[in-house]
């Protein structure tokens, strides 16, 4: 303690240029609902509750089918359970630890009935029951002997489109070769474990990772190295693709050569920068960009629909700190990114005082949108203004008739690629898709996709493709496929 006394008074005074610590998370900080609805401000048609400020240390969340928040507490060795608002007070009605005595857990992803942790050194499962929020089984590994020493040991996992579970490794240091193939990388395997492949490679600390509903496309933000002021290098969001490789540690932002490793290097390493990948975004240098989370929810407001959510750590390798908040970012018609405030007032105008460091975001199917905060241990819940009391699942627009089903199997093929593609095995695993054919013809099933009820999204069928997306539904139920 007496050294961490001196080394707060040296910074303090200026002793360490460049160094601007938020020392709550060293010290231990908090908040609570007067600090939330004094220091925080929200983008205009949303409202702000601080759904727990117990949560010391969260990190990536899940949101389970009947609305409770899991939430991974690394520095615990735990993961939480957050019963949902049920009372109408904004807050959490319950909460307890669902499993404990794990390797620094980072994130986690449920899929089917499982639930999946990343730990630092490997990842693995347990059966998951949705209806009581509890584990139906023993927690197994199923992915061992990851590395997770120096300075980058988070793990972040997610379900991919392709049905691949998606793991990203930070590097072990600033900037160095790295020894072991899978650090500063986003690795990929199947949910049982197996088939454990490097998927891209050259991401320094990419800790947050999504799918673009709107094209598949998969971002993962990216955390540029320190040391080279205070404007540089920037923060990264790359367009992950297979087998690319984007930069670190040879080259930093549009591929600027670093001055430790790509400087005067050999014509392998130039020729290595020449073909990187570079951002589609750049952050503020030292902002830290964490999870993203892309909205799919329709119950947002129309701007909003698509656009993705990052949570901004802040900074610490500044004269001044900067970040510490949570902004959105809109595509627009040419593909260019627009980014916005969504969520700010952690950092005070004078840039002294921090009352929160935004780490992770997740999204439900009614638009409810959580955002953890490791520094002062809470989680924040953001709702739509115009729509946060309407929260039921809409009953269908239409009754059909019930009548013989004429299954085109050339049509129904093509509605499954439009089915993966779109990715919504990813909502109807929690708004399972029941009694088509009682309540709806063939056409009347394609017409819904004009008007879809909320949470789906509209995305502008043209006619062929809502038949076939109708007859491979249809088909689906019809042989019993599941969702």
């Amino acid at each position: 303690m007496a050294l961490l006394l001196i080394l707060f008074v040296a910074v303090e005074r200026g002793l360490f240029p460049g160094i601007n610590v938020p020392w709550g998370q060293l010290l231990g900080a908090n908040t609570n609902a007067e600090i939330v609805k004094g220091q925080l401000k929200l983008a205009p048609g949303y409202r702000l509750q601080l759904f727990s400020d117990d949560v010391p240390n969260a990190r990536f969340m899940e949101v389970t089918r009947r609305g409770a928040v899991l939430v991974a507490q690394p520095k615990l060795g735990q993961v939480s359970l957050l019963q949902p608002d049920q009372d109408g007070d904004g807050a959490a009605d319950d909460q307890r630890v669902l499993i404990n005595g794990l390797t620094r857990p980072h994130s986690l992803a449920l899929f089917e009935d499982w639930l999946y942790i990343a730990e630092s050194n490997g990842v693995g499962r347990v059966p998951f029951d949705h209806s009581d929020g509890r584990l139906a089984g023993s927690y197994q590994r199923i992915v061992n002997d990851l590395g997770d020493d120096g300075n980058h040991w988070t793990k972040t996992i997610a379900m991919g489109p392709d049905g691949w579970m998606y793991l990203s490794s930070g590097s072990t240091c600033n900037v160095c070769e790295e020894t072991d193939p899978q650090r500063a990388t986003i690795m990929r395997f199947r949910p049982d474990g197996s088939n454990l492949e490097i998927y891209a490679t050259g991401l320094r600390n990419s800790v947050g990772f999504d799918w673009s509903p709107k094209d598949g496309a998969l971002y993962a933000t990216d955390n540029g190295r320190d040391w080279l002021g205070n404007n540089f290098p920037p923060c990264e969001l790359n367009r992950i693709e297979q087998g690319e490789f984007y930069g670190w540690p040879y080259a930093n932002g549009n591929r600027v050569p670093d001055p430790d490793f790509g400087v005067d290097a050999p014509p392998e390493v130039q020729q290595k920068i020449a073909n990187s990948k570079v951002p589609v975004f750049r952050f503020r240098a030292h902002n830290a960009p964490l999870g993203i989370q892309f909205l799919r929810s329709q119950e947002q407001p129309a701007y909003y629909h698509e656009a993705a959510l990052v949570a901004l750590h802040g900074s610490w390798n500044r004269d001044k700190k900067d970040g510490y908040k949570v902004i959105s970012l809109h595509w627009d018609e040419r593909g260019d990114i627009i980014a916005h405030d969504f969520l700010w007032g952690f950092l005070d105008p004078e840039t002294d005082t921090v009352y929160g460091r935004p780490a992770a975001i997740a999204e439900d199917i009614r638009g409810n949108i959580y955002i953890s905060d490791d520094y002062a241990g809470a989680i924040y819940r953001v709702q739509p203004g115009e729509s946060a009391q309407d929260a039921t699942v809409a009953t269908p627009r239409f009754n059909g008739p019930k009548k013989p089903l004429a299954i085109d199997r050339n049509a129904a093929r093509q509605g499954e690629k439009i089915y993966r593609q779109r990715n919504c095995v990813r909502c109807h695993r929690y708004l399972p898709l029941r009694d088509l054919s009682r309540k709806y013809t063939l056409k009347q099933l394609a017409d819904t996709f004009d008007t879809p009820t909320p949470p789906m999204p509209n995305y502008g069928f043209s006619n062929s493709q809502k038949r076939d997306l109708a007859h491979y539904l249809m088909q689906r139920e019809i042989e019993g496929a599941g969702q």
